[in-house]
């Protein structure tokens, strides 16, 4: 809740603080009624202003001051609105934005600050219960240990696939929110201080961040492991991967309800876990031959793509691709008057050669899920163990329903794979 005097949020470099004067840093007056044409150019009209679309705003009437603008305009993104209202020489710039909120923006030098709907909502009645409004921008503070994190990005990839809703996707969540990465360095005219080189980092956002993330960590298992295959890393980093946050509870997506597969994959990576799973979901070539079989490619095709004389199964329906030795399991249909539908997989021990694994399953909704055998030993020799997972979904709701089976040994390693069935 922002009230005057509360500290509202902080952009790179400044902090926007509503109402009251700090006398040192003196304050600033926020364009008066910004939603409405006062603000506007001539020509502008409707929500062109609100929106702060370029060729909207009257330099005359901005200039000096802090413009709020708000967001429900797809057409014009955060960094336009921002130059927009740079260009008409305003002092700063606040941002009602719901969904972009929690999403941190490198405005550069220009004092920045994005706040929701309800923190908005407080604003708007501030300014127009005041005559001369005010607005005074502060150095930023530094928030450490945030909570809670992580929290599903709204611009996170979603599932089921589009390809197929027999393999799950997203595969796995990594750090991709207000990212310290490294940047072309730009300067802006006039923006950088003399003798001063500009930055060569910056704060990103973005699945673009999240998959570097990956890539470290699966180098890093590269180069401990440099036997593994890529399929085993991935499955490694998959099978390890956690599912709660810094406060201990269940990981949540950007609305605060619990995140599911479709919306975290099997949660995110956990990089020294995935350095010793204790075993791995190998998906071989062969494996991925028979997917391009089961998706219906031609004879041809595959033979060219493999370059030897592979044959597909003689049956090769697209509903086998769940069979695929891939680390997560999705059933795309399943029909509530169908008996049973069985997905097998094939573990390898990476771990211990003489070790025991007990399979525990985690489902709810009455879909039932049963696996045999539900003991696996790995004797001196014995590398690979395969084992069928079972689906019963009589009485089972329409819809997904997720769950997971995990192998332990009892000791250091816990092996889970995450399932997402469809009922229809």
């Amino acid at each position: 809740m922002v009230v005057p005097g509360d500290v509202v949020a902080g952009a790179p470099g400044d902090v926007v603080m509503l109402g009251g004067t700090v006398e040192e840093h003196g304050h600033t007056e926020v364009a008066r009624d910004p939603l409405a044409t006062e603000v506007a150019q001539p020509v502008a009209a409707g929500e062109s202003p609100r929106n702060c679309r370029p060729g909207s705003l009257d330099p005359k009437k901005v200039g000096g001051k802090i413009v709020l603008c708000i967001d429900n305009d797809p057409t014009v993104s955060r960094r336009i609105k921002k130059l927009v209202v740079e260009d008409a020489g305003a002092k700063g710039m606040i941002l009602i934005n719901e969904d972009e909120k929690g999403v941190p923006f490198d405005s550069g030098v220009f004092p920045f600050v994005e706040v929701g709907n309800k923190a908005g909502y407080k604003i708007l009645k501030y300014m127009n219960s005041n005559k001369k409004p005010t607005a005074t921008i502060l150095p930023t503070v530094n928030v450490s240990k945030y909570k809670p994190a992580p929290v599903v990005a709204f611009f996170s990839s979603r599932g089921p696939g589009g390809l197929t809703e027999n393999i799950l996707k997203p595969d796995i969540m990594a750090p991709g929110v207000a990212i310290l990465a490294a940047i072309t360095p730009k300067t802006e005219a006039g923006k950088v201080v003399i003798r001063e080189e500009p930055s060569q980092f910056g704060i990103r956002s973005g699945t673009s961040m999240a998959c570097p993330h990956v890539t470290g960590a699966a180098a890093f298992i590269k180069s401990v492991h440099p036997g593994w295959s890529p399929s085993m890393i991935k499955s490694a980093l998959m099978t390890t991967a956690t599912l709660r946050d810094n406060t201990g509870r269940a990981s949540r997506n950007n609305s605060g309800y619990t995140a599911n597969p479709h919306e975290m994959g099997v949660g995110e990576i956990s990089l020294f876990r995935a350095l010793n799973p204790g075993l791995v979901l190998e998906t071989t070539a062969i494996d991925y031959l028979q997917f391009l079989c089961y998706y219906n490619y031609s004879k041809k095709t595959i033979r060219s793509i493999a370059k030897t004389n592979f044959s597909c199964p003689r049956n090769s329906s697209p509903s086998l691709i769940s069979n695929i030795n891939y680390p997560s399991i999705s059933i795309g249909s399943l029909d509530r008057s169908r008996a049973v539908q069985i997905i097998q997989r094939t573990l390898t021990n990476v771990g211990s050669p003489n070790t025991t694994y007990l399979a525990h399953v985690q489902t709810s909704n009455r879909l039932i899920v049963k696996v045999s055998p539900k003991k696996i030993a790995f004797k001196e020799g014995t590398r690979k163990v395969s084992f069928k997972a079972s689906f019963y979904a009589h009485e089972a709701p329409v819809g997904y329903n997720f769950g997971s089976i995990t192998w332990t040994d009892g000791e250091e390693h816990s092996v889970r794979i995450v399932f997402a069935v469809n009922v229809e």
